[in-house]
Formats: C-alpha cells, structure tokens, sequence
C-alpha cells in the first residue's frame, strides 16, 4: 500500500520511501527542503500477502507521478532511491532530476545485503549481528541506544520491500539514466562506501553531480540535514535555472 504526504500547492519535488521504519531518520532533511520548495512525501509499504516487488513499487509510484501536470525532482535514500532510478529509466519525461543518497553503482546493495551476507559468513548470532550493523550504520552508542537501533532495523527486516534474504540476493547490472542525475553518499558508510559511489563516474553525463558528505555514515541525510539541503538545494537550483519553469517558494507545511 501507498501513503502520499502533500502541499496544498503542487509539489516540486517527491521524497521516495519504502522503509517505514525510517521515517524518522527522513524527517530532519525533509524538513530543511521543505524550508525552501515544495516537497511531498510517497510511501509504500509492503503488506504480509504482497511479494517483493519493485514493479509494483514503480507502478504505484507511477500512478501517482502521472496525476501531476510537470516533472518531479524525484529524491530517495537506498531502495526508495531504487526504485527511483528504475522509474526515472521507463518515465524519463516525467523526472525532472533524481537525487539518489546511499545508492552505488551496484544500486539493489542496501545495508540488507550487507546484513544477509554477513549472517550466512559470521558464526555469530542475528541479535549480535543487528547490534553490530547498528554500530556501523549509526556510529559508535550507548548500550541503550543501540537496543533502539536493533528494535528499528528488526522491524525494517519485517515491514519493507526487501529484495534480499538470507538464501538470495538481488542484484541489476550498473547503468546510468536519462534525466540529471545527483549521487550522494557518507565518507564513513561501510555499506555503500565511496568506492560504490566512486563507481557512477563512467555514468554521469556533464552538469550530474557526486558529492560526498564528510565524516556521513549511511543515513548521513539524518545527522547532516543543513550540508545535504545545501548541496540538493543547489543541483535543484541549476536545473531549474536551465528551463522553463522555476520551483515555486513554499507557501503550504506539511500535513497528513
């Protein structure tokens, strides 16, 4: 199922999610873009009886984006930034840019399949293993800290569009897109780390951008909201001053 969070003007830009247990960890630079266009929020959640599905995923994202009357800066961190990518390449004209933040060159690796591998590879517990993910995609915490983490990422495993298990993983063959393109990544994110980012290189078109965030980990959009706003802010800002029609100020906030 889908969720939309929408301006009462009509949006600019589209924030990508299918990691409902995240939505916390989007909330910090959602809000900082907000400041300055008009930005919505599509959801998708997978339900017990739905499988693992990217084209359902874009389908829906579709049926939504068609309902607009212009192109979308679409916007999305790791699988959510996948399926944009998927529909940026079969809806080029209905994408104004894609902004991808922890998406490599090999886009289908999410912390998942780092997770997925590790458990089939290490002699070690899937709680152990949790509260060892958590230290590395959130940093260095506190023993209670990281028990919230671990709760976090269990109901990750649980409720989002998952393309690995641990006897499978998924993967799509490296290629760029049509539209203008920003990859955006964590100096210190050992899941997507700058070797995966470093990978776009042969892909990017001129005026496509790579920029990675100092001292970021893999959710370096959560602790680095200010940075990150900046530099989409100014990608946006360079696409839109090459065509017809500018974003529009905010003039609506947030609602459900």
């Amino acid at each position: 199922m889908t969720d939309q969070i929408l301006t009462a003007a009509p949006p600019a830009a589209l924030w990508l999610s299918v990691n409902p247990s995240f939505r916390r960890l989007e909330q910090p630079l959602l809000i900082q873009l907000h400041e300055a266009v008009n930005i919505a929020h599509w959801g998708y959640q997978q339900t017990p009886d739905e499988p693992s599905s990217l084209d359902v995923a874009v389908t829906l994202l579709h049926d939504y984006v068609k309902g607009g009357d212009r192109p979308l800066h679409l916007i999305g961190h790791g699988t959510g930034g996948l399926v944009g990518l998927i529909y940026a390449r079969r809806f080029p004209h209905r994408v104004k840019s894609l902004t991808l933040l922890s998406v490599g060159v090999n886009p289908t690796v999410d912390w998942k399949a780092h997770y997925y591998t590790q458990l089939d590879l290490l002699p070690c517990s899937r709680r152990r293993l949790l509260a060892q993910t958590a230290r590395s995609l959130f940093g260095p915490q506190c023993q209670h800290c990281v028990e919230g983490w671990i709760q976090l990422l269990e109901r990750d495993l649980i409720s989002s569009l998952s393309l690995h298990s641990l006897l499978s993983r998924f993967s799509l063959f490296p290629a760029g897109v049509a539209v203008p393109l920003m990859v955006c990544g964590g100096q210190a994110d050992t899941v997507v780390d700058p070797v995966q980012l470093q990978g776009w290189q042969p892909w990017l078109k001129p005026g496509d951008r790579r920029w990675l965030c100092p001292d970021g980990r893999h959710f370096f959009h959560a602790t680095h909201p200010q940075l990150c706003r900046e530099q989409i802010l100014d990608f946006w800002q360079s696409i839109d001053a090459s065509a017809p029609a500018a974003i529009a100020p905010a003039t609506a906030r947030l609602t459900h």
